[in-house]
């Protein structure tokens, strides 16, 4: 293999310095890649869907399918197991032309992305080989040229992604063949082939054909003579297609948050150090959350898979219980819709992959509501009233927010009078009975410390504090109100924010004779309304009206469902303007670093949202780093942390903090005289007198200057000592700056 190595060195440095030339060194980066490359290929996919219809549609959806899966998981994968290093870095006198890459050289991303397009355009416009084929050479051509691939690696890259998109194609035509006319047959009938697609105006004419010889199987395009699609109807193809749905995004989020595209947030290490301390509650929430992370990484170890193992099954559960119930209240048809919504929602798609209180709180708020309005049907049961009582219960031990469902059952009844008859009789008591023994755990730990949870979550919502009519509080009033709604018009996609808000207009003038549209506004808008008024006394969080997004978006989709059925076009606009902005953004928000795929410049930090999600395993290995440079005095070293944050995310990062983390804990938060934190009711690091410590606080991305020790951790120790900052950096960007103390001899 010797010789084939030394015949690949050679034809690299004959392309990359013999054939220099001027018009090569300008002609060369701009195909390697430019700012210009990727909008001017929506802009050219946007083209082809216009002009080709379906067939271009189906081209495009496969050929982005088909790069999607290839680059992230076939070609990446194979650079990871490879780890060739790139030409540059081996051979000094390399002609480089393009910038830095981190990555593997083996195989090439660009030709494989290139020659996989190019298989995919082959399929569908056979005519398209003359401008594919020599594009698809030209840009593997000038990777080797300009110094970032080997000739082999583009080679392999070429033979890689030709065969993987006949692969890929070859799959989803036999999946289409065979599922698609057993569980779509009305689609079916219309789309028989994803191969073999005819175009807006076509019969049968052989370019509409598009027949591909390769391996792939023959069709005309059109259902074979005397099919007959069985009994079915369209709402069966619509809840199937959720079904689908539903299965794809669950199996696509695990893969995702197994992928280490981001990292533990604060909170769920936080919360990680929970599940390792079961108890009755927490200092600002309730159990839940503890005991879900414990059972997740029994599972699955102690891992972030481990601790979001539940968050997207969780969304899966709860989607299709939401499709469910709107096939059978709605249609099935408004169901898939509202399903696409709820995937096409920031703060949603959010919640799907992250493990904090949240996904628990939607799902057992969402699954009250459910099973409450079976409740108050004219045939509705006890059960269907205990079952009410337990999901509002678990609701109460997810979070506490699931105490205005009270509110908005109050609000239910007083908008809709024939429902009040269930006021007498046992069922609604009886739900308040279980939700009150749901309580207990809650209680019974608040009464053992004091009550502190009742203090934290008052102060965290401003409840007491004085509003005065003065023209600064009306000013920070007006501010808060501000963020308030700016904030959720983001999250919760503007499109359907402001959708959400019209729908409860629309409803409040002229929709109260419907009992579902009733039942779904009490179930929200109560929560929304109250938060809004909040706002004007306090600072709230974004993600405090969660459990009322859910409610609000199925009064949404009933009401744009009516309309749709009325004729209003513009319903049909409005929701496709919605999908696009919010698939978009939520695509990105998943990976940030797709902005630099798309300009080739990362986005500042203060702009990523992953910001807070990077970089702690490498912000562990300095505090361990730091520590292990103490420990060479001979003496135990811990570790302090200034927030609780930090605390959680160092004992999750560190190897030897997560091992000790449950019997004895390495990180502890700093200590302070009342509860601030969980940390409080644990034992402190009071009990390592005589020993070393190592003291970490964040210090402002803005102003990173070094701070003195606190009169509290001087104190404390016998000496503090400033061992500098260590600035964490993820591409060159600075992501977080960490003070670290070396404190010695605890008092």
């Amino acid at each position: 293999m010797d010789w084939l190595q030394a015949l690949d060195i050679e034809l690299f440095r004959f392309v990359n310095l013999k054939l220099v030339n001027p018009v090569f060194d300008l002609l060369m980066p701009l195909l390697s890649g430019n700012e210009w490359f990727r909008p001017a290929l929506v802009m050219l996919a946007a083209l082809i869907i216009w002009k080709g219809g379906l067939r271009g549609l189906v081209c495009v959806l496969v050929m982005l399918l088909v790069v999607s899966v290839g680059d992230g998981l076939v070609v990446n994968t194979i650079k990871h197991a490879i780890a060739r290093e790139r030409p540059f870095l081996v051979i000094s006198d390399t002609h480089r032309l393009v910038g830095l890459s981190g990555s593997g050289s083996m195989p090439s991303a660009h030709a494989a992305n290139w020659f996989a397009a190019t298989m995919v355009a082959l399929i569908y416009y056979p005519r398209s080989l003359w401008l594919m084929l020599p594009g698809a050479i030209l840009v593997s051509f000038s990777r080797i040229y300009t110094g970032a691939h080997y000739p082999s690696d583009v080679i392999m890259g070429a033979i890689l992604g030709a065969g993987y998109a006949v692969a890929i194609v070859w799959a989803l035509e036999n999946v289409w063949r065979r599922a698609g006319q057993r569980w779509f047959p009305l689609w079916w009938e219309k789309l028989p082939s994803l191969v073999a697609v005819q175009a807006r105006s076509e019969s049968t004419d052989e370019e509409g054909e598009a027949e591909f010889s390769g391996p792939l199987p023959k069709t005309r395009g059109i259902a074979p003579a005397g099919f007959r699609a069985p009994h079915v109807t369209l709402d069966t193809h619509w809840l199937r297609s959720g079904y689908v749905c539903i299965v794809l995004l669950l199996l696509a989020r695990w893969i995702y948050i197994a992928s280490g595209t981001i990292q533990l947030s604060a909170d769920e290490a936080y919360q990680w150090v929970w599940s390792k301390h079961l108890a009755l509650s927490y200092y600002s929430k309730p159990p839940l959350i503890a005991y879900t992370q414990f059972v997740g990484t029994a599972l699955w170890g102690d891992t972030a898979f481990g601790v979001r193992f539940f968050s997207p099954l969780i969304a899966a559960v709860m989607s299709l219980a939401v499709l469910h119930f709107f096939a059978r209240e709605v249609n099935a048809r408004a169901g898939f819709l509202l399903l696409l919504v709820i995937n096409a929602t920031p703060l949603l798609g959010g919640g799907a992959v992250l493990m904090t209180i949240d996904p628990l709180s939607v799902l057992f708020w969402t699954a009250a509501m459910l099973a409450g309005w079976r409740a108050v049907q004219e045939k509705g049961t006890t059960t269907d009233w205990w079952l009410v009582g337990v999901w509002m219960g678990l609701g109460f031990l997810s979070k506490y927010t699931e105490l205005f469902q009270l509110l908005c059952w109050a609000v239910f009844f007083w908008l809709w009078p024939p429902a009040r008859k269930h006021l007498r009789r046992p069922g609604p008591y009886l739900a308040l009975l279980l939700n009150a023994l749901f309580a207990l755990p809650v209680l019974i730990w608040n009464s053992q410390h004091d009550w502190v949870t009742v203090s934290h979550v008052a102060g965290a919502a401003g409840v007491g504090e004085k509003w005065e009519l003065t023209g600064e509080q009306l000013l920070k009033s007006l501010k808060n109100v501000s963020e308030f709604l700016g904030s959720e018009l983001g999250l919760l996609n503007p499109v359907f924010f402001m959708g959400m808000i019209w729908a409860m207009i629309a409803f409040w003038r002229h929709g109260r004779r419907n009992p579902l549209q009733v039942y779904l506004f009490s179930m929200g808008a109560p929560v929304f309304i109250v938060y809004l008024l909040q706002a004007i006394k306090a600072r709230l969080l974004p993600n405090w009206i969660a459990p009322s997004v859910l409610p609000l978006f199925c009064l949404m989709a009933v009401y744009w469902d009516m309309r749709w059925r009325l004729g209003n076009i513009e319903v049909k606009r409005w929701l496709a303007l919605g999908l696009v902005l919010g698939f978009t953004v939520v695509i990105f928000a998943h990976n940030t670093n797709l902005i630099q795929k798309l300009t080739g410049y990362y986005l500042p930090v203060n702009l990523d949202i992953l910001h807070r999600v990077r970089e702690w395993d490498t912000s562990a290995q300095a505090v361990g780093q730091a520590r292990r440079a103490l420990l060479e005095e001979g003496k135990p070293v811990f570790i302090i942390a200034d927030d609780y944050g930090l605390a959680g995310q160092f004992s999750f990062y560190l190897p030897e903090a997560q091992s000790a983390v449950k019997d004895d804990p390495l990180v502890y938060c700093r200590s302070s005289t009342r509860p601030e934190n969980q940390f409080y009711f644990w034992p402190g690091y009071d009990r390592r007198k005589g020993e070393n410590a190592i003291y970490v606080r964040e210090l402002k991305r803005s102003n990173p200057a070094p701070l003195p020790p606190s009169d509290r951790l001087l104190r404390e120790f016998e000496s503090v000592s400033d061992m500098g900052v260590s600035n964490i950096l993820y591409h060159g960007r600075l992501v977080r700056p960490l003070q670290i103390y070396a404190c010695r001899g605890l008092k």
